[in-house]
């Protein structure tokens, strides 16, 4: 069971490792005068500022349903994950387009060795922070950590390409290094958009994926006493499905009876996701519906 705390605390690693790594990124890169290590240290930066708002979304959507926000406060978190998608893309298209400027006005740049170094280390580091912090998101099925998991894996990506385009600077190639930045800012706006794109989905009330929807079928199916089912609708706020479905039962039943099958039907839903869940079930008579045996999904 993954306690309340493992996101926030997970993000905290983040942010001290995203500290340490913009000051050696900034120091050396100004030192050396290579503009994608510089570059890298303001994705960095991004990467600190992106771990406050996560936080921030975190906290605040882990608050209870009252009576301003009766569905609770995830949307929240969504929240966050687009201002760290925002973030994402402007980070990108700004260290690209520097970049790219230093490429026009045709400046050479070999910033020798220590670029190596630091960037490896980043390298290290920031694909450890991405496997952890994925990790968690997927558990806790958290947006804006998923989107922040995925901002460490853009800096590591972004230190590869620093490492590369310093090889190139050190065989002699004076290019090498904007080449590398421009990688870099391409590489943090296409994750950017991705985010911003779940984002989208989740706003515009998009259902869950398929293969939820279809284990939800399942043990809709299984339940003793449901003769069958239609209109199984699902959207998202923050982590949390909220679904509705209408399931037929035997008209014969007591409406005691009939409503201890939609119970169970809610209990065995909730069961079967790995993720909190807002149920409805109608229940229904057989074959006075004129719909009996039709199975509609989110519609």
């Amino acid at each position: 069971m993954i306690q309340d705390n493992q996101p926030i605390r997970v993000t905290l690693v983040g942010l001290c490792t995203n500290l340490v790594l913009l000051g050696l990124k900034l120091v050396v890169g100004l030192f050396v005068g290579s503009a994608a290590l510089v570059a890298d240290a303001a994705h960095s930066l991004s990467d600190l500022l992106t771990d406050v708002v996560a936080i921030v979304g975190i906290r605040l959507s882990a608050r209870p349903a009252d009576e301003s926000h009766a569905y609770g406060h995830g949307r929240y978190e969504t929240i966050a994950a687009s201002v760290i998608g925002v973030a994402l893309v402007a980070a990108g298209v700004a260290i690209a387009w520097d970049a790219g400027l230093s490429l026009y006005r045709q400046e050479h740049n070999i910033p020798g060795y220590p670029v190596l170094i630091v960037a490896a280390v980043s390298i290290v580091s920031k694909e450890w922070l991405y496997q952890i912090t994925r990790r968690v998101a997927r558990r806790v099925r958290s947006a804006a950590l998923s989107a922040n998991a995925w901002h460490h894996r853009s800096d590591a990506l972004s230190s590869v390409a620093v490492l590369i385009g310093a090889v190139a600077g050190i065989l002699g190639w004076g290019h090498g290094d904007q080449i590398a930045a421009v990688a870099v800012g391409v590489m943090v706006a296409i994750v950017g958009l991705s985010s911003i794109w779940k984002v989208f989905l989740e706003l515009t009330e998009g259902s869950i994926s398929a293969e939820e929807r279809q284990s939800i079928v399942e043990v809709i199916e299984n339940v003793p006493g449901v003769r069958g089912w239609h209109r199984l609708r699902t959207r998202l706020v923050g982590r949390e499905v909220c679904m509705d479905v209408h399931v037929l039962v035997d008209k014969s039943l007591s409406v005691g009876e009939g409503h201890a099958v939609c119970t169970a039907v809610e209990e065995a839903i909730d069961l079967s996701l790995d993720r909190p869940v807002s149920v409805v079930v109608h229940c229904e008579p057989e074959g006075e519906t004129g719909e009996q045996g039709e199975r509609q999904i989110d519609f």
